[in-house]
């Protein structure tokens, strides 16, 4: 069994950055489109976040930064094609903690390696996740809800966007740390967030910009954040 880094799995966080393949020339840049290409579904945060920068971006350089989704794999299909791109820094990549330092410990012959294929350039932003329920399962607090999970083994039911990512392994650490069964149900990107809220699973661990709103319409209830501290965005919650 593979051992996941501690200051990795602590805090699980959708790290968002931008990378790039390692730049031969990178004199008079940009003086064409540049492909931005998101490693995850359309509408996710990840994507949210690079439409932002992308904007910005085209705006700042006169130049159009064009959005360009590959999902799938975790993340591991989309950071692959950058990689194997032409090193001329018109094809970047906004990623995820995932992709750059998840899965390499995940899954075996990857095909790049994050440290010698890719150079970063910013983190754009560092996004909690959030254990969000579906209100049907009857739980008001984190206790209740590790109560639920041990009288009813192997019986609840979480989504998350894909294997490796922070919203699997968010799951995967709650069920070693408070000893309970839980079953995982991969999706690829957001169709785990539309299963949770037709309630045909009954969690997830989700970042927060992507749940907020349905959280504050009632439509799941969240138990708690991921981070060391309280997020603004949910004072409540602990």
């Amino acid at each position: 069994m593979r051992r996941y880094p501690s200051a990795l799995l602590r805090g699980l966080a959708a790290a968002c950055l931008i990378v790039i393949p390692i730049i031969a020339n990178a004199e008079s840049y940009p003086s064409k489109p540049v492909r931005v290409v998101v490693a995850f579904s359309a509408g996710g945060t990840t994507d949210i976040l690079a439409r932002s920068v992308g904007q910005q971006l085209s705006e700042r350089f006169r130049q159009p930064f064009i959005i360009d989704n590959k999902p799938g794999a975790g993340g591991n299909i989309g950071t692959e094609f950058v990689v194997r791109s032409p090193p001329d820094g018109y094809t970047l990549i906004v990623d995820s903690v995932g992709p750059i330092a998840v899965n390499p410990t995940l899954y075996k012959g990857l095909n790049y390696d994050p440290l010698t294929d890719l150079v970063p350039i910013v983190q754009i932003a560092n996004v909690p996740n959030v254990l969000v329920v579906h209100p049907s399962l009857g739980v008001k607090n984190f206790d209740e809800f590790v109560a639920y999970a041990k009288a009813n083994p192997g019986k609840l039911y979480y989504g998350s966007t894909g294997i490796g990512t922070s919203s699997h392994l968010s799951g995967f650490m709650l069920s070693n740390r408070a000893g309970v069964d839980l079953t995982h149900v991969p999706y690829k990107g957001a169709d785990a967030l539309n299963d949770l809220l037709s309630g045909r699973v009954q969690f997830m661990f989700a970042t927060i910009p992507s749940v907020i709103q349905h959280i504050q319409t009632g439509k799941l209830l969240a138990l708690a954040v991921t981070s060391a501290k309280r997020s603004r965005s949910l004072p409540n919650v602990p």
